[in-house]
C-alpha cells in the first residue's frame, strides 16, 4: 500500500511539472513591402512593434515595392505577395475587384479609423461600405503657393485678385490647366460628378450649366496675361527668375518654391475664382493618400492587421512626417505644432476641406480632360458648350 501511495505520489508530481511548463510562444512569419525611401523608418518601426508585442515571436521580413507598383506586385503572385503593404489609394477599386486585399473588419479598427482619421483618407480606404486599408498619409494634393512680397495673404483668397496684382507687378500666375489633374478643380468646385454607376461606368456631369460656367470662368482665367502654363520644369524656371509669383502645385515642389521666395514664401489653400455666371466658386482638388494593405492571402489576418495599425498610429504617423515631412491622415498628427509649422502641408491640410478622392476616377476621363484644358489654353474651343459634350461622351462612352 505505502508503495502504491509512493508510485501515486511521484506520478502526481511528473502531472504537476508538465503542467507547470510554459507553453512555446506562438511564432508569426510576415512580409512587409515599402518603398525605397522608406525601408530604414519601417525598420524602426518594426523593431518598436516587436518590443510592445512580445507575446509572440516575430519573424518579419521586408522588401522594396512603392506604393505605384504596390497593385502590379501582388497581381503578379498573391501567393509570394508581402502580407503588410503600402500602396496609392487610387488602386483601391481595382485590387477590391481582384479579390487581393483583407477587409478590415475588427470593431477596434474601424473605430479608429472612423475617430480619428480625416475624411478624405476614410473615403479613400472605403468601397461600398466595407474599409479595405489603413490610411497612412494624406499627403499628394494641390494647393496654391504664392510670394509675399507681390501677394498678400488677402489677395491669395481669390483668383481674380492673384492675377491683378500678379499684372501689375509684370509677374505671373502658374497653374497647368492643360492636365486633367488640375483642371477638375474648377468643375469639381462649381458641384461637377465625377462618380461610377453600379456597373462600374464612368459617370460625368461636366457639360450641365455648372460645367458650362466652369469652362467660362476657366477661359477668362487662360485668357488673363498673367496667366502661365506648362510642367514642373516651367513652374520651377520662373519661380527661380522671380516671374512666377503665385502656382497651383503640390508638396513635391516646396522645398524649391520656398528657397526662391525666401522669407515672401507662402502657401494656403486653392483661391476662389469667379464662374461665367458672376459668381464666385471655392476651388476643389483632388486628393489622394497612401493606406497600409493586408492581402487577402496572409496566413496570419490578426497579426497582419495588429502590424497594420501600428505603422499607422498617430505616434507612427508624427515620426514618418518627421523622417520624411509626409503629412499624416491621422486628424491629431495633422494638428501637431510640427505639421502646422511647415507652410506646404499646412496649406495642404487646409484645401483637404475641398478635396475629392480619385479612387472613383477610371482612365476614359484623363485624356478628354488633358484635350479639353489644351484647347482652352490655345484658344481652340470656341464653342464652349461642344467642347464639354465632346469631352464628356468621351469620358462615359470610351468604357
Amino acid at each position: 500500500m505505502k508503495k502504491l501511495l509512493t508510485t501515486m505520489l511521484a506520478l502526481l508530481m511528473v502531472i504537476s511539472l508538465v503542467g507547470c511548463q510554459k507553453k512555446p510562444t506562438e511564432k508569426i512569419t510576415l512580409k512587409v513591402w515599402g518603398p525605397q525611401e522608406e525601408q530604414e523608418l519601417l525598420n524602426e518601426m518594426v523593431e518598436s512593434f516587436k518590443k510592445a508585442h512580445t507575446d509572440k515571436e516575430w519573424d518579419i521580413t521586408f522588401g522594396v515595392v512603392s506604393e505605384a507598383d504596390a497593385r502590379q506586385k501582388v497581381s503578379e503572385d498573391p501567393a509570394a505577395a508581402a502580407d503588410v503593404f503600402a500602396f496609392a489609394n487610387d488602386q483601391l477599386r481595382d485590387m477590391v475587384a481582384a479579390g487581393l486585399l483583407y477587409e478590415v473588419q475588427r470593431e477596434a479598427d474601424l473605430a479608429y479609423i472612423k475617430s480619428e482619421i480625416s475624411q478624405l483618407a476614410i473615403d479613400s480606404a472605403t468601397l461600398d461600405g466595407k474599409v479595405y486599408g489603413y490610411p497612412e498619409t494624406a499627403d499628394n494634393g494641390y494647393f496654391m503657393y504664392y510670394n509675399r512680397s507681390i501677394i498678400s495673404d488677402d489677395t491669395a483668397k481669390d483668383l481674380d485678385a492673384i492675377l491683378a496684382a500678379a499684372q501689375a507687378a509684370g509677374k505671373k500666375v502658374f497653374m497647368d490647366v492643360s492636365n486633367g489633374w488640375y483642371i477638375a478643380s474648377f468643375f469639381l468646385g462649381n458641384g461637377g460628378t465625377l462618380a461610377l454607376d453600379a456597373s462600374g461606368k464612368q459617370i460625368c456631369d461636366f457639360n450641365n450649366a455648372n460645367g458650362l460656367a466652369a469652362a467660362q470662368g476657366i477661359k477668362a482665367f487662360v485668357e488673363h496675361p498673367a496667366f502661365l502654363t506648362g510642367d514642373d520644369s516651367v513652374l520651377v524656371a520662373g519661380v527661380q527668375d522671380g516671374s512666377i509669383v503665385a502656382a497651383v502645385s503640390g508638396t513635391w515642389n516646396a522645398e524649391t518654391i520656398s528657397a526662391a521666395f525666401g522669407n515672401d514664401y507662402a502657401a494656403t489653400k486653392l483661391p476662389e475664382y469667379t464662374d461665367g455666371t458672376g459668381k464666385k466658386v471655392q476651388m476643389a482638388s483632388f486628393g489622394g493618400t497612401k493606406l497600409i494593405g493586408i492581402s487577402s492571402q496572409t496566413a496570419h489576418p490578426a497579426e497582419a492587421m495588429d502590424l497594420a495599425m501600428w505603422l499607422t498610429n498617430e505616434a507612427n504617423q508624427v515620426r514618418r512626417f518627421e523622417v520624411r515631412q509626409i503629412g499624416p491622415a491621422n486628424i491629431k498628427a495633422a494638428e501637431s505644432d510640427a505639421v502646422k509649422a511647415n507652410v506646404a502641408l499646412a496649406a495642404l491640410a487646409y484645401q483637404s476641406q475641398f478635396a475629392f478622392s480619385q479612387k472613383d476616377v477610371t482612365g476614359s476621363y484623363w485624356g478628354p480632360a488633358e484635350a479639353l484644358g489644351t484647347s482652352l489654353e490655345n484658344g481652340s474651343a470656341t464653342d464652349l458648350q461642344a467642347a464639354l459634350d465632346d469631352m464628356v461622351a468621351q469620358i462615359t462612352t470610351a468604357q
